[in-house]
């Protein structure tokens, strides 16, 4: 049966807006001149009806004005310290905590600066506050006279790039780096704006340690009846399965298991319906899984010898029923270089190179939620089991059981 021109223009509009949608969880800063213009004007057409389902769902506010699309994201727990920001290179290094304390200081000499700046006179500012005492009496101090200072400030300067808060205008950061010549940038004031996404201003943030001051940047206001509390913990939930690659039970407090337990079917459906993503429930937590297996940064299986290794520790991990030391895992890797070693690279098969191997295995197993480090080593997590493999069976060919 041939479908009617209203079915087909609802269809056609349903699959934009999930395209959008997972374009805003997958950068949520889209800009109209960016890489991702067209999932921009995607978002700009459906923005309405985005902005009401986070609002609803997650609490998350989306802005979108002729420049920029800002999806306001907190993450779903602040104790995760496995997804940060990374190097806008190929090589994606992660950011260091001088990285992290060079880019707040850099945001802040941006924003009282002019429309135009030359990357030496921001490194000038951020120089004058790094005076600041309180910085130093945290051990922080930068002077941007050794190399190593100015390659943290120019993978500052590209992130920034890459977010769109500065378009660059002449020269290149290795020339500032190298100490021949400088850098000429734009401020786009309006995307830098928009970037903080927190819910009270730094500097309203009474409390000291890191930790408190975390919290409070990400408060919600008080609630002061059933409804704003169920609500509050609906979007908790949702945040995390938007943002968490698996939610264990175990990890929610009595209250939001008992509210998960009730309205699972509902908050998977209502993910279901703007993501495409589809929910796998365990009986020690769920997962929402993404069949197009694009709606993530950490990706497993991966192609490449750090992928097939952490394939292959995973494997290993799987079939343990206990802690397994580091010690043990490094000394299956130096078994796997002799089985598998011909399919990686010659770095990796060199004397020494497991304890890299086992961190950079190890690091991605965490993310993803499959493992956790313990003292006395890691310990397999219930996701895991889906990485296990049973003894190999080889099957007789049908065509030679006929002939038999």
């Amino acid at each position: 049966m041939t479908a009617s021109l209203g079915e087909v223009l609802e269809g056609r509009r349903t699959a934009e807006f999930h395209k959008a949608a997972r374009a805003l969880l997958k950068e949520p800063l889209l800009l109209a001149d960016g890489p991702q213009a067209d999932e921009f004007r995607l978002v700009r057409r459906h923005a309405g009806d985005l902005r009401d389902w986070f609002d609803r769902n997650t609490g998350w506010p989306l802005r979108v004005d002729a420049e920029a699309a800002r999806l306001g994201r907190t993450p779903g727990t602040l104790a995760d310290a496995t997804h940060p920001a990374r190097e806008a290179s190929r090589a994606r290094v992660p950011f260091t905590r001088r990285r992290y304390v060079l880019l707040c200081l850099a945001l802040a000499a941006l924003e009282r600066g002019e429309a135009q700046i030359a990357l030496g006179r921001l490194a000038e500012q951020v120089v004058l506050d790094a005076a600041d005492p309180h910085l130093a009496a945290a051990g922080i101090a930068f002077t941007l006279e050794r190399r190593d200072e100015r390659l943290d400030l120019a993978a500052v300067v590209r992130l920034l790039l890459r977010h769109g808060v500065l378009r660059r205008v002449a020269g290149d950061e290795d020339a500032y780096v190298s100490g021949a010549g400088d850098v000429l940038y734009d401020v786009r004031r309006r995307v830098l704006a928009g970037l903080l996404a927190a819910r009270r201003g730094p500097s309203l943030i009474t409390a000291e340690g890191f930790e408190e001051r975390l919290a409070e940047l990400t408060a919600e206001s008080a609630l002061d009846s059933d409804e704003l509390r169920f609500r509050a913990i609906r979007q908790r939930l949702t945040r995390r399965l938007l943002d968490d690659p698996v939610l264990y039970y175990a990890e929610l407090t009595d209250e939001e298991l008992a509210y998960l337990t009730r309205q699972r079917a509902f908050i998977a459906a209502r993910i279901t319906e703007l993501t495409g993503l589809v929910a796998e429930v365990r009986a020690e937590g769920i997962a929402m899984v993404d069949p197009m297996d694009d709606l993530t940064d950490v990706r497993m299986p991966e192609q490449g010898t750090h992928g097939h290794v952490t394939l292959l520790l995973a494997e290993h991990l799987a079939a343990s029923d206990s802690t397994v030391s580091r010690e043990e895992l490094e000394s299956r890797v130096r078994e796997l270089a002799v089985e598998h070693g011909g399919f990686w690279s010659k770095n990796a098969r060199q004397p020494g190179a497991e304890g890299e191997l086992v961190e950079l295995a190890l690091a991605k197993l965490t993310a993803l939620g499959l493992v956790a480090v313990v003292p006395g080593g890691v310990a397999p997590l219930p996701a895991l089991a889906r990485y296990a493999v049973g003894e190999t069976v080889v099957k007789e060919s049908p065509r030679k059981a006929q002939q038999q």
